[in-house]
């Protein structure tokens, strides 16, 4: 079955990952701007950065036949010094015309602090004043609830925001029907530790539905799996569900949400498939 991992890291990945996941299916892969492990120290450093995920890593994905689009922001883990940020910022609308490039993403909270509410506010405001989609980080663990709250809150205060065009990611049981329940499309990330498993995954499907619910890896340079999403397939078809909710979930709802980017060219990635 033809996957989409739409958030997943693959700059801290390596080239054999591609090669796995092709093989069991990925077609298309969705990089948000992440923390790299440690905070980067200037302005030029996130602009490497992002030259590397619109120039290097659409590349190398080729190479396996993977279509790779990537997401311009700053991770909250780096949004907490509001100055250092507005100078990032001012980065973003250079790269947002890029071909491979959807939206600001992923952009949110980590310890739902003043400055990161601040920072997001300027990153949702750069990116609902561009007509651009939206990917959300939101907090860890027990942060979580009240980081989705807040973030649900900023986008409700704004007249432009269009949920239909903003995914809240790394959403778990107790967040997912607050995106749900106003019109956002809900992430299910299965990663070690911090966020969901295949089998909570499925849970939350059998309990909400598939309707605007999208699963992802977001596999990075932590422990982390690359083929979730192929775990997540194995899981449901273990299950008894049929192929076509599967894929509705794991394929066509993530091309569904990414083809309203104005960068991504939906026809011809479709008559690839059908080829």
């Amino acid at each position: 079955m033809y996957f989409i991992d739409y958030h997943i890291h693959m700059a801290s990945r390596t080239t054999d990952d591609f090669e796995r996941m092709a093989r069991m299916g990925c077609v298309l892969t969705g990089e948000p701007a992440f923390w790299m492990g440690f905070d980067r120290s200037s302005p030029e450093s996130f602009y490497d950065y992002f030259r590397q995920l619109t120039e290097w890593e659409p590349a190398r994905a080729a190479k396996y036949g993977i279509a790779h689009y990537c997401w311009m922001g700053i991770n909250a883990k780096e949004a907490e010094d509001v100055e250092f940020s507005k100078r990032v910022i001012k980065l973003l609308p250079e790269f947002l015309e890029l071909p491979t490039v959807l939206g600001v993403g992923e952009i949110g909270l980590h310890k739902n602090t003043k400055n990161e509410v601040k920072t997001l506010e300027l990153l949702i405001d750069l990116g609902l004043t561009r007509g651009e989609q939206l990917l959300f980080h939101t907090p860890h663990l027990e942060d979580k609830y009240k980081g989705t709250r807040i973030i649900l809150d900023l986008l409700r205060a704004d007249q432009r925001t269009d949920p239909t065009r903003v995914c809240i990611d790394h959403t778990e049981e107790h967040t997912i029907g607050l995106a749900l329940d106003e019109g956002y499309w809900a992430g299910i990330t299965m990663y070690p530790v911090s966020k969901a498993t295949p089998s909570r995954a499925a849970d939350m499907i059998e309990r909400y539905g598939s309707d605007r619910i999208m699963v992802n890896s977001s596999a990075d340079w932590g422990p982390s799996d690359p083929l979730a999403v192929p775990a997540f397939i194995t899981e449901m078809r273990a299950r008894g569900h049929a192929d076509s909710e599967i894929r509705k979930v794991v394929f066509d709802n993530p091309l569904k949400f990414m083809r309203q980017s104005k960068n991504f060219p939906a026809e011809p990635f479709l008559r690839k498939m059908d080829s």
